[in-house]
């Protein structure tokens, strides 16, 4: 198989953005662009994350009975899901967030929030399917998503 057609292939299939967000042993805040993201079970509220193996501060998001956040984005938080693509460390001094009930950051102006706590990891190949157990959700009706296709940021028409 080659590995650009399979990514070609699979970038037909229109995805959702989400930021997920934990922090470090240190209290550093940490967080990453990911639209590989589900629901899993609705009892109990379960849903993943696949995290790529190199993603930097792993251990923040795979620690046993670790919290973390899944930050469903907005139409217009392109910028913010570009920012959280890179390893940067400053990225949350200039992205407005609080600290949500479970000591994690929250992107401020999502579409969603859920507050997880780890439940399991699985090999997923170069990437790790993390497994949350939902303990807390927001989210705003109004808003749209910022979806991902074929390569690059759509909004729903």
């Amino acid at each position: 198989m080659d590995p650009r057609t399979f990514r070609n292939a699979l970038g037909h299939f229109a995805t959702g953005i989400t930021v997920v967000t934990a922090k470090t042993s240190d209290g550093e805040p940490v967080g990453v662009t990911v639209n590989a993201f589900s629901s899993v079970s609705l009892d109990p509220p379960l849903v993943l994350v696949c995290l790529g193996t190199n993603t930097a501060d792993i251990e923040a998001f795979t620690s046993p009975d670790s919290p973390f956040n899944i930050n469903v984005l907005r139409d217009d938080q392109a910028e913010i899901s570009t920012l959280f693509a890179k390893r940067d460390r400053e990225k949350f001094d200039t992205t407005p967030w609080s600290e949500a009930s479970n000591g994690v950051p929250r992107i401020d102006g999502c579409l969603a929030h859920l507050e997880c706590r780890l439940a399991s990891v699985q090999d997923g190949g170069d990437h790790l399917i993390l497994i949350g157990r939902v303990e807390e959700t927001a989210y705003d009706s109004a808003g749209q998503p910022l979806l991902y296709f074929r390569g690059a940021y759509e909004k729903l028409a």
